[in-house]
């Protein structure tokens, strides 16, 4: 693609990133076929060669964004499916990313959407907030449909329809603290606590600690780490989602220079592809960009990390037919797509691919609160595909995919690491049934 900035624009390091993004566009359309919004709607300006178009307009002429460039710009899930697809390596996720800062430096979004994003900022990222605010939801689940009626406050109907009947205990799992090594030690890891899932899944982190632990890996959490800042990030918040990094980067380095780390392990994909990118994020930081490049070098998904060890023979083979779904971020964002499918495959599950398996669910962090209606397309969509699979399940590796799905599947949706901890002498996963669990041994 032929650009046309000044020296002067270019003078900027994030024009001249985003001007080497752009010229590596050809216009070949390849990504059209798989973007979830285009397939969905069929509007080129919803797909990821139209907002390039979108984006190179308003970065060449360094001018505000306008309501049409912020429609199809927040109509992006950043799935990453084009980047699959994309055949001259066209990143566009850095590309979006710095659309998104533009956006929020220089449009003023209504009132109301200024509102609901900012109740998203100040809440999701902090575990305790968000566990209060999901207590207050219950209250509020009545009002949903009242709500719907508004197009202003249907934001706030989907999040009280996503909402949990019941939150779990906090777990100590999330405090700061280290889990020994059972026999040998073989290995030492950090562990992402997070921010969402520690309150919505528990169990998640609970059974990689537990697995990890039997195989030889003590697990620490550390002191000091917090949200990935992928939230944030995400709406075009950049100084807040660069300190969120930098908070994780000191708490990581200080382990890694007290006792060393073998792997920063991650149990939900999304803030995998964030914190595999703080070296890109925090380039431009002299203070950091050494030691953010270092963390990300050593961020691994928990099935990443386990496909590296030698594991035993699993203590039970449940045989239970598993459809995998393969989260975006897991699948494009970080080019992960053998290894849990060959850990379940190996732990006695026969594992299922359901049909457009690369399409998004719709979950993709708040998108399935700040564009309802869409996400709700494309949820339905990969339900009727996963259950037409016949599985007994579903396994996945994203706390945000794992919550859209179960919304409206009559199967189990169920974390991959709890299963793999399952067949390697764990406990039985609570969202499994009784009668299953009693075919499976």
């Amino acid at each position: 693609m032929q650009t046309n900035f000044t020296t002067a624009q270019l003078a900027d390091p994030h024009v001249a990133e985003s001007e080497k993004i752009l010229r590596k566009c050809v216009h070949c359309g390849f990504c059209t076929a798989t973007c979830p919004t285009y397939v969905t709607l069929g509007n080129e300006l919803d797909s990821p060669r139209g907002r390039i178009y979108l984006i190179k307009d308003m970065l060449e002429n360094s001018r505000p964004a306008d309501k049409e460039i912020v429609t199809h710009i927040d109509r992006c899930l950043s799935c990453l499916a084009c980047m699959t697809t994309c055949p001259s390596g066209v990143n566009y996720m850095h590309l979006v990313d710095h659309a998104r800062v533009h956006i929020e430096k220089t449009y003023r979004r209504p009132l109301m959407n200024r509102f609901t994003r900012g109740v998203l900022a100040a809440v999701l990222p902090y575990p305790t907030r968000f566990r209060a605010a999901l207590k207050l939801a219950r209250l509020g689940r009545p009002f949903a449909g009242a709500f719907d009626k508004i197009a202003a406050l249907k934001p706030f109907a989907a999040m009280l329809r996503l909402a949990p009947a019941s939150v779990p205990a906090a777990s100590a799992m999330a405090s700061p603290g280290s889990h020994a090594a059972k026999g040998t030690k073989l290995g030492r890891v950090a562990i992402l606590t997070g921010c969402a899932q520690p309150v919505l899944e528990p169990g998640i982190n609970e059974a990689t600690v537990s697995l990890l632990n039997r195989l030889g890996i003590e697990v620490v959490v550390p002191r000091g780490e917090g949200c990935c800042g992928a939230l944030v990030h995400h709406m075009g918040r950049e100084g807040a989602a660069l300190d969120q990094a930098r908070q994780n980067v000191d708490a990581w380095m200080r382990e890694i220079e007290q006792d060393g780390l073998d792997a920063i392990v991650i149990t939900a994909s999304g803030c995998g592809t964030t914190i595999k990118d703080y070296g890109f994020m925090l380039r431009l930081d002299p203070a950091y960009a050494e030691k953010a490049a270092r963390v990300s070098a050593l961020a691994k998904d928990v099935t990443e990390y386990l496909a590296t060890l030698d594991l035993p023979e699993p203590q039970r083979k449940p045989g239970l037919t598993v459809a995998y779904h393969s989260a975006c971020s897991m699948q494009h964002g970080q080019k992960i797509t053998r290894q849990p499918k060959e850990l379940l495959t190996r732990a006695g599950f026969v594992v299922k691919e359901p049909r457009e398996g690369h399409l998004c669910c719709g979950s993709a962090g708040t998108y399935n609160i700040m564009q309802p209606e869409i996400s709700a397309r494309l949820r339905d969509r990969k339900v009727k595909n996963i259950e037409a699979t016949g599985a007994a399940l579903v396994a996945t590796g994203n706390i945000g995919c794992i919550t859209q799905i179960a919304s409206a599947a009559n199967i189990p949706v169920v974390h991959t690491v709890k299963l793999l901890d399952w067949a390697y002498g764990g406990e039985k996963p609570a969202e499994l049934p009784a009668m299953t669990l009693q075919a499976a041994e």
